[in-house]
C-alpha cells in the first residue's frame, strides 16, 4: 500500500518494508509487447502497467522509465530496440565550440511523446493511486547535458567550467518542466535518474552538480511531492554529496554496498532504495534466489527503517515474472519466507571462461565491462568513449565489449575480479572503474599500452 511507502520516506515506523519494481519496459513482456510498443503505444503501455500492478503487489511504480523523452524533444536522435529502452544516437551540441542550447525549447505537454505518457499517468492516477504511489521518472540534469553534448562534457568539465554550468541549468529548467507536468497529472513521487552521476569525482559534483541538484529537489517539494535522486553505477564516492542536495530519498543499484549507504544517508535523514541485482539474480536466478537475496539484505541491515526494497535499476526486459512475485511475497511475509528458505543454497553456473593471454598480445586490447551500453546510460558514454578511440587508432588497438546480462561474461566478470560497472581494462589491467575517461586520459592509457 501506498501509505507504507509515504511513511518511510517521512521517517515513521512501517509494519514492513515498501516493494518498488522499476519495471519498466519489462511491463510490455507480461503482455507480450516489445520494448518500443509501450514507451510508443498508450493501451499498450497502460494495459502493461495495469499488469504489473496486478502481479508484484507494489507499494510504488514508475509510469514510465525512459531517460530518452527529453533528449528526443530536445533533438537527438534515438536507437530503438524492442527489448529495452531506446539510447540516444546523436547530441545536437556534440563537437561545436561551447555551444548553448539557444534553439533548444522546453519541453511542453504536447512535445514528442509526452502526451502519452501524461494521458497514462493520469489513467493510472484515476485506476491504482488510492493505493499504489506513482513515480514520475525524469532525466536528470547532468545526464540530459550529456544527451545534448555527448562526451564532450568530460572535457568541458576540465576546458570550459562556465559553459558546463550554462548548460546544466538549462537542464535543470528543463527538469522544473517536466516535474511540474508530472506532478499536474497525478505523480506522487518525482525520481531524479542520473546515472552519469555515477562517473565523474565528489569534486566534479560539489562544484557542477549541487547547486541544481539542490534547487530541483527544493522545487520538488514546493510542488507537494516527494522525490527520490535515483543514480546507477558505482555511486559510492558521491553518496554523501548527494545527501547534501536535501533528496527526500536515495536509489542505488548493485555497485554501491547498501550497509554502508544506510549509514551516510540515515545520517542525513535521508531514506534509501535498493538494490537487488538486476542481472546476477532478477534476469539469471530463481525465484528462490530472488526471495533469499531480499531477505540476507534485510537481515544484514542493522537499522531496518528508511529502507525501500527495489531493483538496482530498471529491469530488464526478459526477467522471469515468478522471480518479482517471489520478492513481493518474501517482503509481505519475511518471517515465513526466512524460515523457509533458511537451509536454501543456490545452485552456481559452472561456466568456462577462457581469458586471452595478455602477455603475447600484439597491440592493446581495450575490454569494456557494461551493463548493456544499450540501456545503461553511463554504459552508453564509456563504450562511446572507447569507440572513439577505436575509430581514432584504427585497427592499431582491439575494442570488445562484454554486457553483463550474459551468464558467461558475468562468469567472466568474476574471473578477472570485476567489481564494478561500467569499467574499461586494458590488456587485461584495470583502468576506469566507474569514472568515464577523458579522451585524453584514455589515449595516454593506451599510448602506455602500446
Amino acid at each position: 500500500m501506498k501509505q507504507i511507502l509515504f511513511d518511510v520516506l517521512e521517517h515513521k515506523q512501517t509494519p514492513r518494508l515498501p516493494w518498488v519494481p522499476f519495471a519498466g519496459v519489462h511491463a510490455g513482456k507480461l503482455l507480450g509487447y516489445t520494448a518500443d510498443e509501450v514507451l510508443t503505444n498508450k493501451d499498450k503501455l497502460l494495459a502493461s502497467l495495469l499488469e504489473v500492478n496486478k502481479l508484484y503487489k507494489p507499494d510504488g511504480q514508475p509510469v514510465v522509465f525512459d531517460l530518452q523523452l527529453e533528449a528526443e524533444i530536445l533533438g537527438c536522435e534515438l536507437v530503438w530496440a524492442k527489448d529495452g529502452p531506446p539510447s540516444v544516437k546523436t547530441h545536437p551540441l556534440e563537437g561545436e565550440e561551447s555551444i548553448l542550447p539557444c534553439k533548444c525549447t522546453i519541453p511542453g505537454p504536447e512535445d514528442g511523446r509526452l502526451p502519452m505518457v501524461l494521458d497514462v499517468m493520469k489513467a493510472m492516477k484515476e485506476k491504482v493511486g488510492d493505493t499504489t504511489a506513482l513515480y514520475g521518472l525524469i532525466c536528470g540534469p547532468f545526464t540530459l547535458a550529456s544527451h545534448l553534448r555527448g562526451n564532450d562534457i568530460f572535457m568541458d568539465m576540465y576546458d570550459d567550467e562556465e559553459y558546463v554550468k550554462k548548460l546544466l541549468n538549462y537542464c535543470l529548467d528543463v527538469a522544473k518542466a517536466m516535474t511540474k507536468m508530472y506532478v499536474d497529472a497525478g505523480m506522487d513521487i518525482i525520481a531524479v535518474v542520473d546515472p552519469l552521476v555515477s562517473q565523474i569525482s565528489s569534486e566534479h559534483f560539489e562544484e557542477f552538480l549541487s547547486e541544481p541538484f539542490t534547487k530541483l529537489f527544493a522545487y520538488i517539494k514546493e510542488l507537494g511531492a516527494y522525490s527520490s535522486f535515483f543514480v546507477c553505477g558505482n555511486a559510492t564516492r558521491n553518496i554523501e554529496v548527494m545527501c547534501k542536495t536535501k533528496p527526500d530519498s536515495i536509489s542505488v543499484d548493485e555497485n554501491v554496498d547498501l550497509v554502508a549507504t544506510k549509514n551516510i544517508t540515515d545520517a542525513y535523514k535521508i531514506t534509501i532504495g535498493g538494490n537487488i541485482p538486476l542481472t546476477s539474480v532478477m534476469l539469471h536466478g530463481t525465484q528462490q534466489d530472488n526471495m533469499k537475496y531480499v531477505i540476507d539484505l534485510v537481515d544484514k541491515m542493522p537499522n531496518k527503517t528508511h529502507l525501500i526494497i527495489a531493483p538496482g535499476c530498471d529491469m530488464p526486459y526478459d526477467v522471469p515474472i515468478e522471480n518479482s512475485i517471489g520478492i513481493a511475497e518474501a517482503i509481505s511475509q519475511m518471517d515465513q519466507m526466512r524460515e523457509a528458505l533458511k537451509n536454501y543454497v543456490a545452485v552456481q553456473d559452472n561456466i568456462e571462461v577462457e581469458l586471452p593471454d595478455y602477455a603475447s598480445l600484439k597491440k592493446p586490447l581495450i575490454e569494456v565491462f557494461t551493463l548493456d551500453s544499450l540501456t545503461c546510460a553511463a554504459c552508453t558514454y564509456m563504450m562511446a568513449a572507447a569507440n572513439n578511440a577505436k575509430a581514432e587508432f584504427g585497427d592499431k588497438i582491439d575494442v570488445v565489449e562484454y554486457k553483463f546480462t550474459k551468464k558467461e561474461n558475468i562468469a567472466r566478470c568474476v574471473k578477472m575480479g570485476v567489481s564494478n560497472l561500467p569499467s574499461i581494462y586494458i590488456n587485461g589491467k584495470l583502468k576506469f572503474s566507474s569514472i568515464i575517461p577523458s579522451k585524453e586520459e584514455l589515449d595516454k592509457a593506451i599510448n602506455d599500452a602500446m
